[in-house]
């Protein structure tokens, strides 16, 4: 019988998909940090996001981003509000999962030092909150009995800030030629299509004027 110390060590090999993985997991991590380094509260967190709904959004509006949310610090970490479904709170990993490849571009109210002082952030994060739990609306309505991601940043910023992120356009603004969008416009408005709506779409805030780049990460 051989001792312990007399055993032969048998050698560790890592696949490739083990390197890969590694690789992707120090990635990310690393990408995270870096953000997180940069974020402020009230930030916007654009993204790419993958679904029916969004490959139509993209071929109206000719943008990539189909979704936003704003950054919060918030029980001792950063998060993002956003109006999913329902209207939550999102540990700020899970948003970013979220994203095709992980993309985000963040932009930053010009001026912010002057516009967000401690007490407007906290008026923010309050009447933001105000929406936790409320539906998402798959009708872009400007009611408030639901609420779309655009919508719940805009009407934020211009009750508390009175700052209009994006200008509000009409449903009928937008491309609404593609055989796509035609289905999911019939598919829930039949043929009262609402095409005066007041909307604020992703590719007209992330446009708007009064924001700057700050972080982009991903392709």
């Amino acid at each position: 019988m051989q001792g312990k110390n007399n055993r032969k060590q048998r050698p560790v090999y890592f696949g490739l998909s083990g390197v890969v993985w590694l690789t992707v997991s120090l990635t990310a991590g690393l990408a995270a940090q870096d953000l997180q380094s940069v974020l402020k509260e009230g930030d916007l967190l654009f993204q790419e996001t993958r679904s029916r709904q969004a490959l139509a959004l993209q071929l109206a509006t000719k943008s990539r981003y189909t979704h936003v949310g704003m950054a919060i610090w918030h029980a001792n970490q950063w998060q993002v509000i956003e109006a999913v479904q329902p209207v939550r709170i999102t540990p700020l990993g899970q948003f970013l999962d979220r994203g095709v490849n992980r993309h985000v571009v963040v932009k930053r109210l010009l001026n912010r030092e002057k516009h967000l002082k401690a007490a407007k952030i906290r008026e923010l994060k309050k009447y933001a909150s105000q929406f936790l739990g409320r539906n998402y609306d798959l009708y872009f309505s400007w009611d408030d009995e639901r609420i779309y991601c655009t919508e719940l940043v805009w009407k934020t910023w211009k009750h508390v800030l009175h700052i209009e992120p994006g200008k509000l356009q009409r449903l009928q603004d937008f491309d609404l030629s593609h055989p796509l969008v035609q289905q999911l416009m019939r598919e829930r408005y039949g043929n009262q299509v609402p095409l005066e709506e007041p909307v604020i779409a992703v590719s007209t805030m992330f446009e708007a004027p009064q924001l700057k780049l700050v972080f982009q990460q991903g392709r």
